[in-house]
């Protein structure tokens, strides 16, 4: 009708219900009223925009960085023990006062306002307060960068739910930073990322990277890419396994290097070989790692196994700013305990979340967040906001050598 300017969301909102005020909302995100934190004065921003589009940060303005602790020599540790009849107490494993790492700091006049059972993560997250916590994680996920941010999502074992969480976390950080988010296939065993979307094209990896002298801004990179509801940009793997697993470490630096010009994050979904080049090279430029674990005995132990593989091969300190992804799964086999489990992990790593179980995830086909559960989409929720606090930590390689520019 003429005179309309009805502006219809990308993605319809589930009905409301008791926790529809936890979630995030996926179509366009407008920052809350009164949350927008300070900037310098206008002249003192330099201008003009970047190549990622992100106003570079006077370091003036720049906030200090916190220190990581000291990391903790490998302790062999074994996994709470699975349930079947009475289960044994399970002891904590006493965690060094070096090695705690608080888990989403906020001002100390909103931590005072909270309980304290509303701060130790998602178990504390639905006691009526969900709009304050809402918008509490939604300002940590806005930290801004001041360049690429890698993210990967790594365990040794299939079918944990990699995949699941490479989308889930990737939708959450591009519709609520609105800035561009990219996820890439990067399992050599040919992964099931792209197949988890609507595909805009058939290129892959491998067609992005022949064309690479051609490739001069973002958008010659979009032409290979899918772009999913929520603005996260997906690139595939190549379908035929041969092709796939000759994706080598040298492919994927050259890979992060193009794509580390145009998106402010990128995020890699990794396959279950911590020896292949692609993996190696992966661990050697993440910022951060998502550990996928679940509530069966075998999920368990491969992620436990994964934090033990990295702390053994010189990457503790990525493994001690990693977060573990506990996801619930339902079998009739032996089962541990989700509050076990987050004992357990947030030993090994910085913060644990746990996934409730959800059917649409469980059938493992195209992913929309629209048809998560309130308390599953809270949960990814909860999974970007301790990532992006990451994000604030002082980055470190593999050797300890703080990145520059951060």
């Amino acid at each position: 009708m003429a005179g309309d300017h009805t502006v219809i969301e990308r993605v319809q909102r589930l009905a409301e219900g008791p926790d529809w005020d936890l979630a995030p909302v996926y179509g366009p995100v407008t920052p809350p009223p009164g949350r927008q934190t300070e900037r310098a004065p206008e002249a003192e921003w330099q201008r003009p925009l970047d190549a990622m589009g992100t106003v570079l940060v006077p370091l003036g303005a720049r906030p200090a960085p916190a220190e990581l602790p000291a990391q903790p020599p490998p302790v062999p540790q074994t996994l709470p023990q699975p349930v079947h009849g009475p289960a044994p107490a399970v002891a904590p494993v006493p965690v060094p006062a070096a090695a705690q790492v608080p888990v989403l700091a906020a001002p100390a006049a909103a931590q005072a306002s909270v309980p304290p059972a509303a701060r130790r993560g998602l178990r504390g997250l639905g006691l009526g307060r969900g709009e304050r916590e809402r918008g509490r994680l939604e300002a940590v996920i806005r930290t801004p960068l001041h360049r690429s941010y890698r993210i990967a999502v790594v365990g040794l074992k299939g079918g944990v739910g990699k995949t699941s969480a490479t989308l889930a976390l990737g939708s959450v950080l591009a519709e609520t930073r609105s800035d561009k988010v990219i996820a890439v296939d990067a399992n050599p065993d040919t992964g099931t990322l792209s197949r988890r979307i609507r595909r805009e094209t058939a290129a892959t990896v491998q067609d992005l990277l022949a064309a690479e002298p051609s490739i001069t801004g973002y958008m010659d990179i979009r032409r290979f890419t899918s772009l999913t509801p929520s603005g996260l940009e997906v690139l595939a793997n190549d379908p035929d396994p041969a092709v796939a697993n000759s994706f080598g470490g040298e492919d994927y630096r050259r890979l992060v290097d193009l794509l580390s010009r145009q998106y402010p994050i990128v995020l890699s979904d990794c396959g279950t070989g911590l020896l292949h080049s692609s993996t190696s090279a992966v661990l050697g430029l993440a910022d951060q790692l998502v550990i996928a674990a679940t509530t069966s005995v075998d999920g368990a132990s491969g992620a436990d196994s994964t934090l033990e593989w990295l702390y053994a091969n010189g990457y503790g300190p990525l493994a001690q700013r990693s977060v573990t992804l506990i996801s619930t799964v339902r079998s009739t086999g032996r089962m541990v305990k989700a509050d076990d489990l987050v004992t357990h992990f947030q030993s090994r790593c910085r913060a644990a979340v746990v996934l409730p179980f959800d059917e649409h995830l469980a059938l493992g086909g195209a992913f929309d967040p629209v048809k998560l559960r309130p308390r599953t989409r809270r949960a990814y929720l909860e999974l970007a906001g301790l990532v992006a606090e990451g994000m604030g930590l002082a980055l470190a390689g593999p050797g300890g050598t703080a990145v520059p520019g951060f």
